[in-house]
């Protein structure tokens, strides 16, 4: 857990531009900080294959929908551009998340909140700059969550859900 939490340090430290608004620089770091922290953790208890198969298919079906709805008014993003539809940072940062809070941090509710409550304000950080509309931030967040929150069972016993938030 305290390496997760450095990597998570380091990255918001690196990943962003020095010009960028604080709150956009963490909106990347956690689009980055989030899916890194839960690689280490499931290469830690040996569930890496799993996590890069989810983690693949997670940014090609973004990606593919990005393509797909291209041209399209849902993919419209703020600025006017296109290939907004849906939010990769937020897809990205919820996948962490969801796989951090359901594997990692299953015994640590409180954790798992955190984890989740950096995904949120990563997506409501790409509204704030004008990249995405708040449809296209929670259609990412559904992605990256649905994704993240699986397991395929690859090195396993079995598929399985879980989102990691008991109480």
């Amino acid at each position: 857990m305290r390496l997760a939490a450095a990597l998570c340090a380091c990255s918001l430290a690196v990943s962003a531009p020095v010009a960028a608004d604080p709150f956009e620089q963490f909106g990347t770091a956690m689009k980055y900080g989030l899916p890194l922290a839960a690689a280490v953790c499931a290469a830690d208890q040996g569930r890496f294959e799993d996590f890069a198969v989810r983690g693949l298919l997670q940014a090609a079906l973004v990606w593919g929908m990005k393509e797909f709805f291209d041209g399209q008014p849902i993919s419209r993003r703020p600025s006017g551009e296109g290939k907004g539809f849906p939010s990769g940072h937020t897809a990205a940062a919820f996948f962490g998340a969801a796989d951090l809070a359901g594997k990692c941090f299953d015994d640590q509710p409180e954790a798992g909140a955190l984890a989740y409550g950096a995904a949120g304000l990563t997506g409501w950080s790409r509204v704030h700059a004008g990249e995405h509309t708040p449809e296209q931030v929670w259609t990412g967040a559904l992605v990256g969550f649905s994704f993240g929150a699986a397991s395929f069972g690859i090195g396993s016993e079995g598929a399985s859900f879980s989102v990691g938030m008991r109480f």
